[in-house]
């Protein structure tokens, strides 16, 4: 069964229609990539899953479940969990204080735990007294996803994480991907550098204009199908 499934997935904003259709699939431990220009509904799509936005309730399952009506804090207690756009930190809390809201809704079991992040992102320990907006913009994104992890989730959904960083913070983030798999958690990686979506994900779908445009295999998919799925038309 797997893990995630959306099916003919709708999205509005009042009179908008955003999503038309969307069909996606997440195995369990699989790294999904979501590609797709500015406006493509990638956002769109992650607030739906994450109980953000309100769809009908079997436009997605979660292990055979129907939760497109649920919100969104029932759907973090069923262990869905979201890296936000833009990192979204209390200015008022410490980092420490960040990190450790991400455990109060949903207790998850499982490896993440304080120590267990700052293993994995060893500045955060160094700054955890710091105010969490104090931090440096790729800082304040290992806080964000630490947040997320600390509810152990089976899914991450990570939602533009290299927006606005330097590549070498890129490059560190990226890098703790395979410790956050290797706990047996699925990962939908929202990007805009397509070379880096494509070097993380075991499948990649395109958006373009509230529509898929391509399914792939990641390792597979040549830059011709990127480019027509991009641009509704061959290089």
């Amino acid at each position: 069964m797997p893990l995630l499934s959306t099916q003919g997935l709708t999205a509005q904003y009042g009179q908008f229609k955003a999503l038309f259709g969307v069909d996606l699939l997440v195995e369990p431990g699989e790294c999904v990539a979501i590609i797709g220009a500015n406006g493509a509904g990638k956002t769109t799509l992650m607030r739906s899953i994450t109980g953000i936005l309100t769809n009908a309730p079997d436009q997605i399952l979660h292990n055979g479940t129907p939760i497109g009506a649920l919100p969104a804090d029932q759907i973090l207690q069923r262990g869905i969990a979201m890296v936000p756009e833009g990192r979204k930190l209390f200015p008022s809390l410490s980092v420490e204080e960040n990190l450790l809201i991400g455990s109060q809704i949903r207790k998850g079991t499982g490896r993440w735990s304080l120590d267990e992040i700052y293993a994995l992102f060893p500045i955060l320990k160094e700054r955890r007294h710091s105010p969490g907006t104090a931090l440096s913009g790729g800082q304040q994104q290992m806080v964000a996803i630490g947040r997320a992890l600390m509810s152990n989730p089976e899914l991450l959904l990570c939602d533009e994480i290299s927006l606005g960083l330097a590549p070498v913070v890129i490059r560190d983030i990226y890098a703790a991907l395979p410790a956050i798999r290797a706990t047996g958690a699925a990962v939908i990686v929202v990007e805009q550098d397509i070379s880096r979506a494509l070097a993380v994900a075991d499948r990649v779908y395109c958006l373009m204009e509230g529509r898929v445009t391509l399914t792939a295999s990641a390792r597979d998919v040549t830059r011709e199908a990127i480019h027509a799925a991009y641009f509704g038309a061959a290089a």
